[in-house]
């Protein structure tokens, strides 16, 4: 779909506006004003052609089938590099647990077998820990798994995430106690503190 000249012209608060009532040229010249931008932002960051081409390609669809819902509280821009700076840590996050799972594979292969029922039990509880974080909510989530899993400090977290300190704390204390009351305490106590 070729962009009329007239929305070039427009603001990126204009654009929004219309995307939110549905209008696919506004679409269009978003995807092209940030699409570049975003990919390179994303390349730096990944080092990966396809997984970054995936990244923004997700954000655009995103963006797009969620346009009824798109309230900016912010500039359009700011909204899209932080979308998509989500997306980024969400596939750093994928990619961890799937290295995390691939050492246990291998540790499991190299173990005695007086030790597999142990070790499958081990997995099976890691499996349903991993479960309820991912059950926590979005923000939420992404706080706890940055500060138990990234072993960033409070501060650290509020400074990428844009919060304040007190707010991560709260959000990480709040993801203990959800966890805490689901998975029971000794659960609990000995994979999670």
């Amino acid at each position: 779909m070729q962009v009329k000249q007239e929305y070039i012209q427009l603001s990126d608060l204009e654009l929004s506006s219309l995307l939110s009532a549905g209008d696919e040229i506004a679409y269009t010249e978003i995807y092209n004003r940030y699409h570049g931008a975003l990919y390179i932002h994303v390349f730096n960051k990944l080092r990966h052609r396809e997984d970054s081409r995936d990244i923004v390609h997700d954000l655009f669809i995103s963006l797009w089938n969620n346009r009824d819902k798109l309230v900016l509280k912010t500039t359009l821009s700011a909204y899209l590099y932080t979308a998509v700076r989500y997306k980024v840590f969400d596939l750093i996050s994928h990619r961890e647990v799937a290295s995390r799972y691939l050492e246990s594979v291998v540790k499991f292969s190299e173990q005695e077998d007086g030790i597999t029922d142990y070790v499958i039990r081990e997995k099976q509880f890691l499996a349903i820990i991993e479960q309820e974080i991912a059950a926590l909510p979005k923000k939420m989530r992404r706080v706890f798994e940055m500060s138990r899993m990234g072993n960033l400090s409070h501060k650290e977290i509020a400074a990428e995430l844009d919060l304040s300190e007190k707010t991560v704390k709260k959000q990480i204390n709040n993801s203990l106690k959800i966890l805490r009351k689901k998975l029971g305490m000794a659960i609990f106590t000995a994979f999670i503190l």
